[in-house]
């Protein structure tokens, strides 16, 4: 994929930030998984959400940047959609690993750079090659792979996670059209500030509110929010102001080497053999599409 966008390259920081983030957003599959424990994907979606918002508030005031909440108004609408797509994002996401395990979760998640890269392609002027499409084949098999004769227990989770990872990749692709004119901690403030009011309303709309967990899940809901939506996206966001976003998804690639040994020593989870297999072809070809990208641009 080559751009003609114009940013200010340091790839050593890009990819600093973008690994940290991974670090940090490998850690949603397992909190998050155990929180599904006790709450509903609904209500959960809604605590997390405003959990991450409050935090990503009091990173904007502690940091004296109150007065960029006022954002340049040829990034309102962006940000609006950005914002706007955490709502089913969320919803979808949660819903999909409550069904699922968080390692094979992760694994499929793998298609959200690949989802990127097309935004980018329609909407960035980033070109496509084939040396990028044949793996990007490569995923879709080990997809096929985890799912075959298995769709009526993991299909639906698959298909809501999939869902999810479209919603997700449009927010990284709002976030990186306006990341030069807004801060990034204003970016990731609005990000899960506007989504929180709107998850909430679908919690009412639904009638599935239920608030009544035990202590604990709520404590790993705002240890999880913390780590996951709020700090991992103030990470990622500074790593688009000097990274392509291409580049910058495709180190989000390793993230179910963090996640897998995560699931096992903190859940006792693993994969099913199959789920395993698939989620392992998925992993490599997410890997074959990481080393063509590197290849394929140059590094000045």
């Amino acid at each position: 994929m080559e751009s003609d966008g114009h940013i200010r390259r340091d790839p050593g920081r890009g990819f600093f930030l973008a690994l940290a983030s991974t670090l940090l957003t490998s850690s949603n599959f397992v909190t998050a998984k155990y929180a599904l424990r006790g709450f509903n994907p609904e209500t959960f979606s809604t605590v997390w959400t405003s959990a991450a918002a409050f935090y990503a508030l009091l990173f904007v005031l502690a940091f004296g940047q109150g007065r960029q909440l006022a954002v340049p108004r040829r990034a309102a609408p962006k940000i609006l959609v950005m914002g706007v797509a955490v709502g089913p994002g969320m919803i979808l996401a949660w819903s999909g690993l409550h069904r699922l395990d968080p390692s094979f979760t992760s694994a499929v998640w793998r298609f959200a750079p690949v989802v990127a890269m097309l935004f980018g392609a329609l909407f960035l002027r980033e070109r496509l090659t084939i040396r990028e499409l044949i793996p990007v084949g490569f995923m879709l098999f080990g997809g096929l792979l985890a799912t075959a004769g298995r769709w009526q227990t993991v299909g639906i989770g698959t298909a809501l996670s999939l869902l999810g990872c479209c919603c997700f990749a449009l927010q990284r692709l709002m976030a990186k059209m306006c990341v030069s004119q807004v801060h990034p901690n204003v970016l990731a403030f609005y990000r899960v500030g506007i989504g929180a009011p709107i998850i909430a309303a679908w919690l009412l709309a639904v009638g599935k509110a239920d608030f009544n967990v035990a202590p604990r899940y709520w404590v790993v809901t705002f240890l999880g929010a913390f780590l996951g939506p709020c700090t991992s996206f103030l990470l990622s966001f500074r790593a688009y102001k000097c990274w392509e976003l291409a580049r910058v998804s495709m180190v989000f690639t390793m993230e179910p080497l963090f996640v897998l040994p995560l699931a096992y020593v903190l859940l006792r989870r693993l994969p099913t053999t199959q789920g395993l297999m698939g989620g392992g072809v998925i992993l490599l070809g997410a890997f074959w599409l990481a080393w063509s990208q590197l290849r394929g641009k140059p590094q000045g």
